[in-house]
């Protein structure tokens, strides 16, 4: 994006709703001072972000009260995630693990103006229209441009050999389709993460029938609720191992990772709840690593077992037909779908411990 395009506030925003409003009552500042150096005192970049309740909450009160516990803004889930596997009692790994997430996890959040009218500061800022808002924010500089290198891929289909989730390829949905602003504004409940949010996506939103005593599909009768939906209904998704952070010589942050790859499995439930009763769902690996803040302190994650490093996951590769789904004994018998021992690093292998499957879990071929 030019530099101009980043900045430049068209004429047509001043006849807008907001534009009337005028700068200072969002941004501060004071607009009766000549002097431009001397008006501008006090201005916020963003004010979303910094003063929410001045610039937003007086029209948008309902997403002012929650929009700073949400997911995007706060990654709180993240934060608890990270200090789960930290010793609470050492504050000098505390310091150093804290000084990590801050230079590198937390550029990647998002106020509501970061959204409905400039992109993310994490890809650069800059209007998304020359200040004009944005009910729906497009979906290419906003969702898909900060969850592209897995989500956007899976679901446009640019992995290779792995086509396009059937929602886009065949109804050219939106993110928002099934990401609404309910679920986008809302706080995340207990600070955990996506899959506690009370407003998260859920197949049974459309597909609420698949559960139904009347529902005539074999499978959906035998498995009912004990099988998450993406366990027959989704195509392999990226996996990634071995984040490592730091800054280069120039003072820079950057991170790397080990590895990315393909793979499908299924896991073991540990979260079992009333919005997920199924017993047996598909998960991801997160890249996650003992030495992940290594630059910063030594041994930070010291309680790495803590937490799994295979997690529930909903990848963006659905699709009605699976070779999983085809037949009973095209899962049954296949152990390889399945997340075991031998598949895990046998030094993550205490920290997966509930979420893999022995031998005898592993559903035998039907006779």
């Amino acid at each position: 994006m030019e530099l101009h395009e980043k900045i430049f506030v068209d004429s047509e925003f001043l006849d807008t709703t907001h534009g009337e409003i005028g700068c200072a009552q969002c941004h501060g500042g004071d607009n009766t001072l000549a002097d431009w150096r001397k008006a501008h005192r006090g201005v916020h970049r963003d004010p979303s972000a910094s003063r929410l309740a001045e610039a937003c909450g007086e029209c948008h009160e309902d997403e002012a009260k929650t929009s700073h516990d949400s997911l995007h803004f706060s990654l709180r889930p993240f934060f608890n995630k990270v200090m789960a596997r930290t010793d609470p009692t050492d504050s000098t790994t505390i310091h150093g693990v804290m000084a990590g997430f801050t230079n590198h996890c937390t550029q990647c959040h998002a106020s509501c103006g970061q959204c409905h009218i400039s992109r993310p500061d994490a890809l650069g800022g800059g209007f998304l229209e020359a200040h004009l808002f944005q009910k729906k924010p497009p979906q290419s500089q906003t969702c898909t441009a900060c969850h592209g290198s897995r989500l956007q891929k899976e679901y446009e289909g640019k992995n290779e050999g792995i086509p396009a989730d059937v929602h886009k390829k065949k109804k050219w949905m939106k993110c928002s389709k099934c990401h609404t602003g309910d679920e986008m504004h809302a706080a995340t409940e207990h600070g955990r993460d996506r899959h506690d949010a009370s407003h998260a996506a859920s197949c049974l939103d459309c597909h609420e029938d698949v559960v139904s005593p009347d529902n005539a599909v074999e499978m959906h009768q035998v498995h009912g609720r004990n099988l998450q939906c993406q366990v027959c209904h989704s195509l392999p998704y990226k996996n990634c191992a071995g984040c490592h952070v730091g800054k280069d010589k120039h003072g820079l942050t950057y991170f790397k990772l080990d590895k990315t790859w393909m793979a499908f499995k299924i896991g073991k439930n540990t979260r079992i709840s009333p919005r997920r009763p199924y017993r047996f769902a598909v998960v991801r690996h997160v890249p996650v690593s003992p030495e992940l803040f290594d630059y910063y302190v030594k041994n930070g994650l010291t309680n790495f077992d803590a937490a799994p490093t295979w997690k529930l996951a909903a990848p963006h590769t659905i699709q009605r037909n699976t070779p999983q789904a085809a037949s009973c004994d095209a899962c049954h018998g296949h152990p390889e779908l399945f997340l075991r021992s031998e598949d895990v690093d046998p030094e993550l292998r205490k920290a997966n411990k509930k979420v893999i499957l022995s031998d005898d879990e592993v559903p035998a071929r039907q006779e």
